[in-house]
């Protein structure tokens, strides 16, 4: 995936979020479908393989946004789904799900050019923070507090959508994964 998962620290922790907020979290119906057309979009169905609605991407992040991220994680993510439907609306005068596959592909395009925009200036401003506490831990105050940058809610969906459909069925069966390669013969007679 070549990039920090977002909410890697409860992800890697056993997914251990604060339970009041991950018994209050439930996506609708409606943002299941939303996601799950969004990650067909970013993993379409092939000849060859399913995509990832076959996967269904959509309850796979559902259960991940809601055990593994925090409650402002959560909050992005969520807001995210409501601003791109606002977006397409906007763009093309229609919700995302009835939007032809053209102009779905070409708003997530659009939405990836600006996650990579914004990661280039926030990689600046976490290296400022980064010095910021150094040069504060070497001057003998070593409680210094960095500033946290919210991660958009674009690369949050790509990032659930690829981790989605390579950990199902669908998936590794896309990437011609065997389980047993060959056959295991435990009694051969020996001649």
């Amino acid at each position: 995936m070549g990039s920090t998962i977002i909410g890697a620290e409860l992800f890697i922790s056993g997914c251990k979020s604060d339970t009041a907020a991950a018994v209050k979290f439930e996506l609708t119906a409606e943002q299941i479908k939303l996601l799950n057309e969004i990650g067909e979009t970013i993993l379409p169905a092939t000849a060859a393989s399913g995509g990832a609605k076959d996967a269904m991407v959509g309850q796979f992040m559902q259960v991940m946004v809601r055990d593994c991220y925090t409650t402002d994680e959560q909050k992005i993510f969520t807001d995210g789904l409501t601003e791109l439907n606002e977006r397409c609306d906007k763009t093309y005068g229609k919700q995302f799900p009835e939007c032809s596959e053209a102009e779905k592909h070409d708003l997530l395009v659009k939405l990836d050019a600006e996650v990579k925009e914004d990661k280039k200036s926030t990689d600046l401003l976490k290296q400022k923070e980064i010095e910021k506490e150094k040069a504060s831990q070497a001057s003998g105050k070593p409680n210094y507090l960095k500033k946290t940058f919210p991660v958009p809610y674009f690369a949050m969906i790509k990032q659930l959508t690829l981790l989605g459909y390579f950990t199902s069925e669908a998936g590794y069966k896309s990437m011609g994964y065997v389980t047993v390669p060959g056959r295991y013969d435990g009694d051969v007679k020996h001649a």
